[in-house]
């Protein structure tokens, strides 16, 4: 892990527990349900809170889905640890990447940021420091699922504490609630529109790079199907938060094309 992903994570942790300290010290609905005794909400608010941060270090400090080079591979199958790496057609011919020379499966691409190839990468997300591949997207999703949630409540919670006058007291006393509505405003509305297109590629068994970058990919140009991965929604669904093995998207590709790319 490199400097700036220890930096990164840092602010993240530092940023949530700033935010959950100042709606929990304000005069908010929460500090309300707390001097009444009602303790039930802002113990589910700080649960939901400590969820978030721990799923967003488990989804940053995890392997996406590297690539390994074959002699991992077999060293890996003969001590028995390890993901069992799915097996690919015999007369299917894997390109070598040009950077880390790993055989590349289909779908998989090199990322210059982490210097790995990752499988089914989908992007990589400079606030994990962490490419967003097959292992950690479902995870990521539900990263994002809960962080919606705390959010949400969040911006409730400081609304909740804010009454508003036209003089420079209210403004010093509220300051911290006004600027910490208007920041989690911003992150709902972007968490929000990420979480609802990450929701629809998956729907569709695509992926953000193969999304923007279609007219590129030999697999994609060169396919019959406009989508030769795309399995139906419920299947896409399924085989998305269900599976827990690696896919040789090679079988997919080429049940469906009759040549190989």
């Amino acid at each position: 892990m490199g400097s700036g992903g220890r930096w990164v994570r840092a602010a993240h942790a530092a940023l949530s527990s700033a935010l959950l300290l100042g709606l929990l010290l304000h005069r908010t609905d929460l500090q309300k349900q707390e001097e009444r005794g009602e303790l039930l909400q802002p113990l589910i608010f700080v649960l939901l809170v400590l969820c978030s941060v721990l799923l967003y270090f488990k989804v940053s400090l995890m392997d996406p889905g590297f690539v390994k080079p074959e002699e991992e591979v077999k060293e890996g199958e003969n001590k028995g640890q390890g993901v069992v790496i799915p097996q690919i057609p015999g007369d299917v011919k894997l390109r070598r990447c040009g950077y880390c020379l790993v055989k590349q499966p289909m779908r998989a691409k090199h990322c210059q940021l982490c210097q790995h190839c990752v499988r089914r990468y989908d992007h990589h997300c400079p606030w994990l420091e962490n490419c967003v591949g097959e292992r950690n997207h479902s995870l990521f999703i539900v990263y994002l699922s809960v962080q919606l949630v705390v959010l949400l409540w969040g911006a409730h919670v400081a609304w909740s504490g804010l009454y508003f006058e036209q003089s420079w007291e209210w403004l010093q006393h509220n300051i911290f609630l006004l600027m910490s509505f208007l920041l989690i405003l911003i992150f709902t509305i972007v968490v929000l529109l990420l979480l609802v297109s990450q929701l629809y590629l998956i729907s569709c068994n695509t992926t953000t790079w193969e999304f923007m970058s279609s007219h590129r990919l030999s697999y994609l140009r060169h396919s019959e199907l406009e989508n030769p991965f795309d399995q139906g929604i419920i299947l896409n669904l399924w085989r998305f938060f269900c599976s827990r093995h690696l896919t040789a998207w090679e079988n997919i590709y080429f049940h469906k094309n009759s040549e190989p790319v």
